[in-house]
Protein backbone atom coordinates (compact mmCIF):
# COMPACT_ATOMS: atom_id res chain seq x y z
CA UNK A 1 0.00 0.00 0.00
CA UNK A 2 3.16 2.75 0.71
CA UNK A 3 4.31 2.37 -2.50
CA UNK A 4 1.19 3.16 -4.10
CA UNK A 5 0.20 6.16 -1.67
CA UNK A 6 3.33 7.60 -2.47
CA UNK A 7 2.79 7.87 -6.42
CA UNK A 8 -0.49 9.35 -5.82
CA UNK A 9 1.25 12.18 -3.71
CA UNK A 10 2.65 13.97 -6.75
CA UNK A 11 -0.32 13.80 -8.49
CA UNK A 12 -2.04 15.92 -5.92
CA UNK A 13 0.35 17.95 -5.48
CA UNK A 14 0.52 18.38 -9.41
CA UNK A 15 -3.16 19.26 -9.24
CA UNK A 16 -2.76 21.88 -6.59
CA UNK A 17 -0.17 23.83 -8.06
CA UNK A 18 -1.78 23.54 -11.41
CA UNK A 19 -5.24 24.75 -9.57
CA UNK A 20 -3.51 27.35 -7.39
CA UNK A 21 -1.93 28.72 -10.84
CA UNK A 22 -5.18 28.92 -12.12
CA UNK A 23 -6.51 30.89 -9.25
CA UNK A 24 -3.46 33.43 -9.61
CA UNK A 25 -4.00 33.63 -13.29
CA UNK A 26 -7.58 34.94 -12.76
CA UNK A 27 -6.81 37.19 -10.28
CA UNK A 28 -4.25 38.90 -12.62
CA UNK A 29 -6.81 39.07 -15.44
CA UNK A 30 -9.08 40.93 -13.12
CA UNK A 31 -6.81 43.18 -12.16
CA UNK A 32 -5.78 44.31 -15.68
CA UNK A 33 -9.65 44.32 -17.21
CA UNK A 34 -11.31 45.52 -14.11
CA UNK A 35 -9.07 46.87 -11.78
CA UNK A 36 -7.55 45.63 -8.30
CA UNK A 37 -10.70 46.43 -6.23
CA UNK A 38 -12.51 43.87 -8.65
CA UNK A 39 -10.16 41.15 -6.75
CA UNK A 40 -12.13 39.54 -4.34
CA UNK A 41 -12.31 35.68 -3.08
CA UNK A 42 -15.42 35.61 -4.91
CA UNK A 43 -14.66 36.78 -8.15
CA UNK A 44 -11.68 34.98 -8.66
CA UNK A 45 -13.36 31.84 -7.74
CA UNK A 46 -15.75 32.59 -10.68
CA UNK A 47 -13.00 33.66 -13.08
CA UNK A 48 -11.00 30.40 -12.28
CA UNK A 49 -14.10 28.00 -12.13
CA UNK A 50 -13.09 26.82 -8.90
CA UNK A 51 -15.06 26.40 -5.61
CA UNK A 52 -14.78 29.04 -3.52
CA UNK A 53 -12.93 27.55 -0.74
CA UNK A 54 -10.03 26.73 -3.31
CA UNK A 55 -8.90 30.65 -3.41
CA UNK A 56 -8.65 30.25 0.50
CA UNK A 57 -7.20 26.86 1.00
CA UNK A 58 -4.22 28.29 -1.23
CA UNK A 59 -4.07 31.62 0.53
CA UNK A 60 -3.80 33.40 3.35
CA UNK A 61 -6.01 36.01 2.77
CA UNK A 62 -6.55 38.20 -0.24
CA UNK A 63 -3.33 40.37 0.07
CA UNK A 64 -1.51 37.45 -0.60
CA UNK A 65 -3.61 36.45 -3.54
CA UNK A 66 -3.33 40.29 -4.94
CA UNK A 67 0.46 39.79 -4.27
CA UNK A 68 0.98 36.40 -6.39
CA UNK A 69 -1.09 37.73 -8.94
CA UNK A 70 0.90 40.97 -9.36
CA UNK A 71 4.13 38.44 -9.55
CA UNK A 72 2.25 37.21 -12.37
CA UNK A 73 1.92 40.77 -14.17
CA UNK A 74 5.09 41.21 -14.30
CA UNK A 75 6.30 38.32 -15.41
CA UNK A 76 4.45 37.82 -17.71
CA UNK A 77 5.79 40.94 -19.23
CA UNK A 78 9.39 39.74 -18.41
CA UNK A 79 8.41 36.67 -20.88
CA UNK A 80 7.30 38.59 -23.90
CA UNK A 81 10.42 40.63 -23.38
CA UNK A 82 12.44 37.30 -23.16
CA UNK A 83 10.75 36.00 -26.19
CA UNK A 84 11.65 39.59 -28.28
CA UNK A 85 14.95 38.75 -26.65
CA UNK A 86 15.58 35.43 -27.92
CA UNK A 87 14.24 36.21 -31.61
CA UNK A 88 17.33 38.49 -31.67
CA UNK A 89 19.60 36.74 -29.88
CA UNK A 90 19.01 34.17 -33.10
CA UNK A 91 19.37 37.38 -35.50
CA UNK A 92 22.67 38.48 -34.19
CA UNK A 93 24.16 34.71 -34.27
CA UNK A 94 23.13 34.85 -38.05
CA UNK A 95 24.30 38.42 -38.16
CA UNK A 96 21.15 39.63 -39.01
CA UNK A 97 20.49 42.49 -36.77
CA UNK A 98 23.28 44.93 -37.71
CA UNK A 99 21.14 45.16 -40.92
CA UNK A 100 18.12 46.25 -39.14
CA UNK A 101 17.13 50.27 -38.74
CA UNK A 102 16.69 52.16 -36.39
CA UNK A 103 13.22 52.41 -37.00
CA UNK A 104 13.11 48.42 -36.65
CA UNK A 105 15.40 48.56 -33.65
CA UNK A 106 12.76 50.48 -31.80
CA UNK A 107 9.51 48.47 -33.20
CA UNK A 108 11.28 45.35 -31.62
CA UNK A 109 11.88 47.40 -28.49
CA UNK A 110 8.31 48.84 -28.01
CA UNK A 111 7.34 45.14 -28.70
CA UNK A 112 9.04 43.92 -26.12
CA UNK A 113 7.95 45.98 -23.20
CA UNK A 114 4.58 47.19 -24.60
CA UNK A 115 1.05 44.93 -23.51
CA UNK A 116 -0.11 43.55 -26.76
CA UNK A 117 -3.94 44.76 -27.58
CA UNK A 118 -5.76 47.78 -29.29
CA UNK A 119 -6.49 51.19 -28.35
CA UNK A 120 -9.12 49.48 -25.64
CA UNK A 121 -7.13 47.27 -24.15
CA UNK A 122 -3.62 49.23 -23.88
CA UNK A 123 -6.54 52.05 -22.43
CA UNK A 124 -7.87 49.27 -19.71
CA UNK A 125 -4.25 47.97 -18.82
CA UNK A 126 -2.75 51.37 -18.10
CA UNK A 127 -5.78 53.00 -16.07
CA UNK A 128 -5.76 49.35 -14.01
CA UNK A 129 -1.59 49.13 -13.79
CA UNK A 130 -1.72 52.94 -12.48
CA UNK A 131 -4.38 52.37 -10.10
CA UNK A 132 -2.66 49.24 -8.61
CA UNK A 133 -0.94 52.34 -6.67
CA UNK A 134 -3.54 52.28 -4.55
CA UNK A 135 -3.29 48.62 -3.42
CA UNK A 136 0.43 48.90 -1.25
CA UNK A 137 0.49 45.00 -1.56
CA UNK A 138 0.14 44.77 -4.95
CA UNK A 139 2.15 48.16 -5.83
CA UNK A 140 4.85 45.91 -4.14
CA UNK A 141 4.42 43.11 -5.83
CA UNK A 142 4.65 45.04 -8.62
CA UNK A 143 8.14 47.23 -7.91
CA UNK A 144 9.53 43.92 -6.59
CA UNK A 145 8.92 42.32 -10.11
CA UNK A 146 10.57 44.81 -12.23
CA UNK A 147 14.00 44.13 -11.08
CA UNK A 148 13.50 40.90 -13.03
CA UNK A 149 11.75 42.98 -16.13
CA UNK A 150 14.19 45.29 -16.02
CA UNK A 151 17.15 42.49 -16.20
CA UNK A 152 15.44 41.38 -19.37
CA UNK A 153 14.97 43.75 -21.33
CA UNK A 154 18.73 45.16 -20.53
CA UNK A 155 19.67 42.00 -22.03
CA UNK A 156 17.81 42.84 -25.03
CA UNK A 157 19.33 46.29 -25.42
CA UNK A 158 22.54 45.17 -25.20
CA UNK A 159 21.70 42.66 -27.60
CA UNK A 160 20.81 45.35 -30.32
CA UNK A 161 23.64 47.66 -29.36
CA UNK A 162 21.76 50.69 -27.04
CA UNK A 163 23.35 52.49 -24.68
CA UNK A 164 20.70 53.49 -22.38
CA UNK A 165 18.78 51.22 -19.49
CA UNK A 166 15.78 49.75 -19.50
CA UNK A 167 14.35 51.94 -16.77
CA UNK A 168 14.58 54.76 -19.14
CA UNK A 169 12.92 52.89 -22.65
CA UNK A 170 9.99 51.64 -20.50
CA UNK A 171 9.42 55.13 -18.89
CA UNK A 172 9.83 56.63 -22.44
CA UNK A 173 7.16 53.59 -23.58
CA UNK A 174 4.94 54.57 -20.73
CA UNK A 175 5.32 58.27 -21.04
CA UNK A 176 4.36 57.48 -24.81
CA UNK A 177 1.54 55.29 -24.18
CA UNK A 178 -0.63 57.44 -21.73
CA UNK A 179 0.10 60.27 -23.85
CA UNK A 180 -1.33 58.79 -27.21
CA UNK A 181 -4.38 57.33 -24.91
CA UNK A 182 -5.26 60.43 -23.31
CA UNK A 183 -5.32 61.80 -26.75
CA UNK A 184 -7.09 59.28 -28.93
CA UNK A 185 -3.62 58.21 -31.39
CA UNK A 186 -1.86 55.50 -31.48
CA UNK A 187 -0.33 54.21 -28.94
CA UNK A 188 2.33 51.90 -30.88
CA UNK A 189 3.15 54.46 -33.17
CA UNK A 190 3.75 57.16 -30.78
CA UNK A 191 5.70 55.01 -29.06
CA UNK A 192 7.83 53.75 -31.87
CA UNK A 193 8.33 57.65 -33.26
CA UNK A 194 9.68 58.44 -29.37
CA UNK A 195 11.99 55.26 -29.62
CA UNK A 196 13.27 55.74 -32.74
CA UNK A 197 14.31 59.11 -31.65
CA UNK A 198 15.81 58.29 -28.46
CA UNK A 199 17.86 55.72 -30.19
CA UNK A 200 19.25 58.62 -32.60
CA UNK A 201 20.20 60.89 -29.74
CA UNK A 202 21.74 58.37 -27.80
Amino acid sequence: MAPETEKHVPRRQARGTQRRDTIVSAAAELILRDGPSSVTHRSVAAQADVPLAATTYYFSGLDDLLAAAGQRIVRDWADRAQAIGHAVADAVADGGVDALSTRSRALLLVDAVLPPGDHGELLGFYEHVVSAGRSPVLATAFAQGRGELDVVVDELLAQLGVRFSAVLLIAVVDGAAVTALCEGRNVRDLAVDCVTELLGTS
